[in-house]
């Protein structure tokens, strides 16, 4: 990784846009500034598409799709995609329904599992809100082991389950998406783009272990300051200031150099 400040004016200006994730990149703890706020505007006028990708669920998704400056919410880790038809917000089909049928069933009879073996292990508080994964709070508000996290995980991949990991939440889910993958399905359908051509054409700002995806997949990758986690490959820069400082230390660098 490298500062931000060694990221070329020639390559801001070859970006169609900016993926970006939530929690502790656009957010502190829980919380959106005016000023993270306002570089969602500043990117759109130097002429960038938008696009939140975030582990949160599909509630989020829709009022972010509704009320904030993109073109997409793509939500719980890439598995649900929510966007604007004409004044309507509408979600964007991306499975089989009685697949997705099959592996809520498989889901509950995991989760009860999991709340059986790790009683430590509390559900995050908006769990109930989800339509493709369950997610159980390990730094929100809680504060679980290692040891009891590492049991959930093993007991979620003895089942054949996905699971990945947030600064905030663990993720279990039968849906197999990622955030590349689910940014990149609403890239194609929504954008019209081509799938090779846009990891180079759009960057991806984010901070944790299930923005792994899309720093292994894009080019412009930025991590803010506060990055935690294990990445095959991390992200090309990182910025001074954390979470949503640190985003917005992002955008005014980007719209500076596409000036």
């Amino acid at each position: 990784m490298t500062p931000l400040s060694r990221l070329s004016a020639a390559e801001a200006q070859h970006l169609r846009g900016v993926l970006f994730d939530l929690d502790d990149t656009l957010l502190d703890a829980g919380a959106l500034t005016e000023a993270a706020y306002g570089a969602l505007f500043r990117l759109r006028e130097s002429g960038l598409g938008l696009m939140a990708v975030t582990g949160r669920p599909s509630s989020w998704g829709k009022l972010i799709a509704r009320q904030w400056p993109v073109l997409a919410a793509v939500t719980e880790n890439g598995a649900v995609i929510h966007h604007h038809d004409g004044a309507r917000v509408v979600q964007l089909p991306s499975r089989d329904e009685a697949q997705a049928t099959r592996n809520a069933a498989r889901l509950a009879r995991l989760v009860a599992e999991l709340r059986r073996h790790v009683p430590a292990l509390q559900p995050s508080d908006d769990a109930g809100e989800r339509l493709g994964d369950y997610t159980f709070d390990v730094g929100e508000y809680r504060q679980p082991n290692e040891a009891e996290i590492a049991r959930a995980i093993a007991i979620t991949a003895a089942h054949g389950a996905y699971w990945v990991r947030s600064s905030v939440h663990l993720h279990v889910s039968f849906e197999g998406d990622d955030k590349a993958s689910g940014a990149l399905r609403a890239l194609q359908r929504l954008a019209g783009e081509d799938a090779t051509r846009a990891l180079g054409a759009w960057a991806f700002i984010g901070d944790s272990g299930n923005d792994a995806a899309c720093f292994a997949a894009f080019h412009t990758t930025i991590g803010v300051a506060n990055l935690r986690g294990r990445f095959s490959r991390p992200p090309r820069f990182l910025t001074r200031a954390r979470a949503g400082a640190g985003f917005a230390e992002a955008a005014a660098t980007l719209v500076r150099l596409r000036t």
